[in-house]
C-alpha cells in the first residue's frame, strides 16, 4: 500500500517515529512480561489464581499492560474500584518481577533486519528521532529491549507506555509532548535561556508516524491525527491494516524504510 501524501515542508522538524514493540521490533518475547503481570495481579489483590488472557478469550493485541490487567481482573469479579485504587501497586508489582525474571538474552526475538534498520534510521538524526510508543510499563519496555540488544537506540526520557495511560491513545501525545521537551532544550542549549528556542510546544503532529503491527496501533495514532505504518510482522494482514485507514504498509524491514522515506 503506497503512503498517502502529506503536507509537510522543507525545513520542518525531524520526523517522530514511535516504535511499537511486541510484535513490531520484537516477536514471541512475551512469555515472561505476560507472567510478570499475572503474578502481580495474584499479589496484590490476594487473587489464588489467576487464569490467562487466553483462557479469558481477552485479545492483549495492541491492548496497554494496565487495561489488560483490568480486563482480567474484571472477568475474576475485582470491582473497577479496587482496579483503580490498587493500579500503582500493581505495576510496581509486575516491573519489580519482570526485572527479576526477564530473559538474559532475548537478542533471538529481534525481527530480521530491525537491528540495522534503527542503526540506519538513528544515523538520520537530521531528518529522523526514533521513540517508543508501546502498551508495556515503561520499566518492562526498557529491560526487555535492553535484554534484545536494541534499547539503546530509544532515549531515556522520550516516548508513551502503559505506564502513562491505560489508554492507548493518549500515548501518541505523551510522546509528542516529551519530544517537544527535547526539543525546547536544545533550543535553550543554543540560543540562550527565556529566547523563543524555550517553546515547550508538542512535537507536530504532521512530523509524527506511529509504527505498529495492530488496528489498535493505527487507532492511537489516528485518535492523536498523526499518521501510522503498520507492520504485518505480528499477526494482522495488509489488508486488514487497509481496512483499519492505515497510512502505509510495510511486511519487513526494507519496507518499513521505504514507507518512511515516502513521508520524510
Amino acid at each position: 500500500m503506497a503512503a498517502r501524501a502529506a503536507d509537510v515542508t522543507d525545513g520542518a522538524a525531524p520526523l517522530l517515529l514511535l516504535f511499537d514493540i511486541d510484535g513490531t521490533l520484537l516477536a514471541g518475547a512475551t512469555e515472561a512480561h505476560a507472567a510478570a503481570l499475572v503474578s502481580a495481579l495474584r499479589e496484590v489483590h490476594g487473587l489464588p489464581a489467576v487464569r490467562s488472557t487466553r483462557d479469558l478469550g481477552i485479545d492483549p493485541s495492541g491492548r496497554t499492560d494496565p487495561e489488560i490487567a483490568r480486563l482480567i481482573l474484571l472477568a475474576h469479579d475485582v470491582s473497577a474500584e479496587r482496579i483503580d485504587a490498587r493500579a500503582d501497586a500493581v505495576r510496581e508489582a509486575c516491573c519489580a518481577e519482570y526485572a527479576r525474571t526477564c530473559p538474559p538474552d532475548l537478542s533471538a526475538f529481534v525481527i530480521p533486519g530491525v537491528p540495522e534498520l534503527l542503526a540506519r534510521l538513528a544515523g538520520r538524526e537530521e531528518e529522523l528521532r526514533l521513540a517508543l510508543v508501546t502498551g508495556n510499563y515503561e520499566p518492562v519496555a526498557r529491560v526487555k529491549l535492553r535484554s534484545a540488544g536494541v534499547g539503546h537506540w530509544f532515549a531515556s526520557g522520550q516516548g508513551g507506555f502503559g505506564s502513562d495511560s491505560e489508554d492507548r491513545t493518549d500515548l501518541p501525545g505523551v510522546a509528542r509532548a516529551r519530544a517537544g521537551g527535547a526539543v525546547a532544550r536544545a533550543g535553550r542549549a543554543e540560543a540562550g535561556a527565556g529566547s523563543e528556542g524555550a517553546d515547550r510546544s508538542a512535537h507536530p503532529r504532521d512530523r509524527t508516524v506511529v509504527i505498529g503491527d495492530t488496528p489498535r496501533d493505527v487507532a492511537c495514532a489516528h485518535a492523536d491525527g498523526v499518521r501510522c505504518i503498520a507492520v504485518t510482522t505480528g499477526r494482522f494482514s495488509a489488508a486488514e491494516f487497509e481496512a483499519a485507514g492505515a497510512d502505509a504498509v510495510a511486511s519487513d524491514a526494507l519496507q518499513l524504510e521505504a514507507a518512511i522515506d515516502a513521508l520524510t
